[in-house]
């Protein structure tokens, strides 16, 4: 056995008492993929018929942070580094975290989706149910996923109160078929149904919406992917998609204001975090985000922490390797997407967010916080305008230092909520406090060793709150300087259980 399969073999027992010093070379770290190593290819579910690659690439390593030689060169921070599936196993799986995907039946050479359009009530964050427009009972609405050169048919069933329409986005279709309302189609009538009917000759990241402004608000989309005949080069070992939307729903409200320019909802794949479900991948593997702006007037910068990526195609097309741009946070506007690529190659629980300061909160509106009357009630002001009670407000003397009253308060979880956050798979063994630092269009990306991919992702084993985390820095951090997460009231609480 050669010393780079010992000391993979080594690691991987879990022995990591002389970690440390076997990082000191690049490629006693890069031996630490835990069965993701160009020798066992069938660890990361490729194909084992001889497609290899490798941990390093003229100076970028598959398995710790790096920038490469040559910022010219065709692998600087990964940019043309493959992932480890095989190309002749087609795409990787498109996965769009609690959303499903639209079934469909070959019918006449086509293949044939139906489609409802119809209210739906959808969990904002765990007993928060929303009143929203949708399709197929969900909102965002199911996935549509095809492959280039297919013909399509898309029967849309209406069962909203009101006419509607659906529009392709980004497709070039006969006119017929483009859902402009009124402008190319009569609109469909609550309870009738209108077919579209298409080649796909594009391939890319598309999606779907209704063409009513109003129902665009209310949340009316979904994604539309065509893979392309060949797989792209570089092949990605992970596929996944994100909606960003904002809604505005005012306190003691479940219907969003479809009039109002400005929005105190947030949500990614129709879930406000720290109920937004985080992308999980393993430690080398090469990551595809394609991200979709669908806010009806908000842009989003959207950053990665711990990693850079490139931008490798927005809604209209695959950009041309020439033209691919690194970047850690990138300004997505309203009805555009973007797609980012990056190698996984620094492992640990990464923040995913907009970094616009409102989109990182839930419900921020003014009669949230200390700004609540206490013991008033609406009929006292509709009786007595010009002497509305006196607010009295009872709170922290902190809230004494200017600016510090604009902080959110009462936003602590009830039991329940904490429990139905922590039943998710891909949340075990994060930290401890970890749903108190995500709200809004905050998720995260977790880069994880094969063996501790395999414990989350796999298992069945019950795993301790922040125990992953502190395994990730024991392997390749700094385990003397690692503090664990202190626990406040409603950690105790489920805690004790």
């Amino acid at each position: 056995m050669s010393d780079s399969s010992s000391r993979r073999a080594f690691l991987k027992k879990g022995t990591m008492g002389t970690f440390a010093s076997l990082a000191a070379g690049s490629s006693s770290v890069a031996a630490y993929a835990a069965g993701q190593s160009t020798q066992n290819p069938a660890a990361s579910g490729r194909s084992a018929d001889k497609y290899e690659v490798q941990d390093e690439y003229e100076g970028f390593s598959r398995f710790h942070p790096s920038r490469g030689n040559d910022p010219d060169g065709d692998y600087y921070i990964g940019k043309r580094v493959p992932g480890f599936r095989n190309p002749a196993d087609g795409p990787a799986p498109f996965i769009a975290n609690d959303l499903d995907k639209l079934p469909w039946e070959m019918k006449n050479g086509a293949k044939e989706f139906h489609l409802v359009c119809e209210p739906v009530s959808r969990e904002f964050l765990p007993g928060n149910w929303m009143n929203v427009y949708g399709f197929n009972g969900s909102m965002p609405g199911p996935s549509i996923e095809v492959t280039q050169g297919d013909r399509v048919r898309i029967i849309v069933h209406n069962e909203l109160p009101e006419e509607t329409s659906i529009h392709w986005h980004g497709f070039e279709l006969p006119i017929q078929y483009d859902g402009a309302h009124t402008m190319t189609q009569n609109p469909i009538k609550p309870g009738k149904t209108f077919k579209y009917e298409f080649d796909v000759h594009e391939e890319g990241t598309f999606y779907y919406h209704s063409h009513i402004p109003m129902q665009e608000a209310f949340g009316m989309v979904g994604w539309f992917i065509v893979h392309p005949r060949k797989v792209w080069d570089p092949p990605v070992d992970r596929d996944f998609g994100v909606i960003f939307q904002n809604f505005r729903i005012d306190p003691m409200q479940t219907v969003s204001n479809s009039w109002s320019m400005d929005w105190n909802w947030h949500t990614i794949n129709g879930r406000s975090g720290p109920y937004a479900t985080p992308l999980v991948c393993k430690h080398g593997e090469r990551v595809r985000v394609r991200i979709l702006d669908f806010s009806p007037v908000q842009h989003h910068p959207i950053h990665l922490h711990g990693h850079t990526f490139w931008i490798t195609g927005h809604e209209g097309a695959r950009i041309p390797r020439s033209a691919w741009i690194p970047r850690n946070t990138e300004l997505i506007g309203v009805a555009q997407a973007a797609d980012f690529e990056f190698i996984a190659n620094n492992p640990g629980d990464w923040m995913f967010h907009c970094h616009m300061v409102h989109h990182m909160m839930n419900h921020m509106v003014q009669h949230v916080g200390p700004r609540m009357r206490e013991n008033a009630e609406v009929d006292r002001y509709l009786t007595s305008l010009e002497n509305r009670p006196r607010v009295k407000i009872q709170q922290d003397p902190k809230f004494e230092i200017p600016g510090y009253p604009q902080k959110m308060q009462g936003m602590t979880m009830t039991k329940p909520t904490m429990k139905k956050l922590w039943s998710r798979r891909e949340v075990k063994g994060m930290r401890a406090n970890v749903m108190m630092s995500m709200a809004g269009l905050m998720t995260s990306v977790r880069v994880l060793p094969e063996d501790l991919y395999q414990r989350v992702m796999e298992s069945e084993e019950e795993i301790p709150k922040g125990s992953i985390l502190k395994e990730i820095v024991k392997r390749f951090g700094t385990i003397e300087d690692y503090e664990p997460a202190p626990l406040d009231a409603m950690q105790k609480m489920l805690h004790d259980d």
